[in-house]
């Protein structure tokens, strides 16, 4: 069977795509396979990993025990993943690697989503701060230790590029040393350039998160009853969606009627990225990735029309849910788990698991608030809790 070979379906990328034979490769070579390209392994390690599955129980927006209805880190990442293949496979990207930066990148989010962030950037700021961002770099370079021959996933450089700097450049140009450690420490031996934007693909998973969000964050916030669509009448990048499904359908069920506005408010947003994408790819003419990567802007991006109801659909979201007093309250809660377990487990490190004591032995203070933040931004709501409760709770002595 050494001869084994497979049929390798070939699709047409734009010149500015990414590919695989053209790829920076890994930290540590590996070996190819016949039935997958490099892209598709990085993607497949990402599902295989246990900071995927536990993306299943972190919440967005509601901590996990409010419903079963509403989205989670999995959920969502899942959503955004669909929404960047679609944008790709329209401007003729490589969707595998969108795909895989999608899907990795919240694992870097603390429980209980920005409210714990929130509180362990506050607990974390005299040994150098916490960032999501960063947390996910090290999440898939460090934490995920799964394989025999190196640490992380050993993704390649184009998804760790792409994760590192969806958003954007994180310096200027030799300025490294003023990233976050996450970022430095990594970059000090797997040079990611971090001063250059990222390629198309990572920036079309990064546009894709920001229609997921708003969109379904507007969907979870009506079943909940913090919003209502009479209130969204007052957006009107959401109203003009409300006009044409009550339009169209006289007499829809409340939940229908919510996922019919919801469905047209994705491809609003989704139609306005491919055709921007389009007329700015077009007057950038790019020839490899590398001219997106110097374009000096980001080349994938909503039009000024759509950016600027984009913003207002944030303020109104911001205003009107996540500053909701219900959302608020569990917000209060959520920070106040976080400080405490932080507090305790850097000044009783004996109260850790055994193995995050012995990765503690021999390390600095900043070492040790920092193995501390791995350990709680790698849990889930409910394991937060549970933590709290076995810690804290003087009526009950549980193992």
């Amino acid at each position: 069977m050494s001869d084994f070979k497979i049929f390798k379906p070939n699709p047409i990328y734009a010149p500015y795509a990414l590919i695989t034979e053209k790829s920076r490769g890994r930290l540590y070579d590996e070996i190819g396979t016949n039935t997958r390209s490099d892209y598709q392994r990085d993607r497949d390690r990402i599902i295989h990993s246990g900071a995927f599955r536990r993306l299943k129980h972190k919440t967005q927006v509601f901590v996990h025990h409010v419903g079963d209805y509403y989205r989670t880190r999995l959920t969502h990442s899942i959503e955004v993943a669909q929404i960047a293949r679609s944008i790709s496979r329209a401007l003729g990207l490589n969707e595998d690697v969108t795909e895989a930066l999608a899907l990795a990148h919240d694992f870097g989010h603390t429980p209980f989503g920005h409210a714990g962030e929130e509180a362990l950037d506050e607990a974390m700021t005299p040994y150098n701060g916490f960032d999501h961002n960063a947390q996910s770099l090290r999440v898939v370079t460090k934490l995920e230790n799964r394989y025999a021959g190196f640490s992380g996933l050993n993704l390649t450089w184009d998804t760790l590029e792409g994760l590192a700097k969806h958003n954007g450049p994180l310096c200027k140009k030799g300025e490294q040393n003023t990233v976050h450690v996450n970022f430095k420490e990594y970059n000090d031996q797997h040079d990611l350039e971090l001063h250059t934007y990222a390629s198309a693909e990572a920036q079309v998973a990064a546009i894709a998160d920001d229609i997921a969000y708003n969109s379904h964050d507007v969907a979870d916030g009506v079943k909940a009853g913090l919003i209502s669509i009479e209130q969204l009448q007052t957006v009107p990048l959401v109203n003009e969606n409300i006009k044409l499904v009550r339009d169209k359908y006289r007499k829809l069920d409340d939940g229908r009627e919510l996922h019919e506005i919801i469905r047209r408010l994705i491809g609003q947003m989704i139609n306005d990225v491919i055709a921007m994408s389009y007329n700015n790819l077009n007057n950038l003419q790019p020839e490899t990735v590398n001219d997106i990567r110097m374009a000096g802007k980001m080349t994938i991006c909503f039009s000024e029309n759509m950016r600027n109801q984009d913003k207002t659909l944030k303020k109104f979201l911001m205003k009107n849910m996540y500053r909701h007093y219900k959302v608020n309250r569990m917000s209060s809660k959520a920070r106040r788990v976080t400080r405490e377990l932080f507090n305790l487990y850097l000044s009783e490190t004996d109260c850790l698991p055994t193995e995050w004591q012995e990765a503690l032995e021999g390390a600095t203070e900043i070492e040790k608030a920092r193995l501390v933040a791995d350990f709680i931004a790698g849990m889930t709501d409910r394991f937060a809790l549970l933590e709290h409760k076995r810690l804290f709770d003087t009526s009950t002595f549980e193992l």
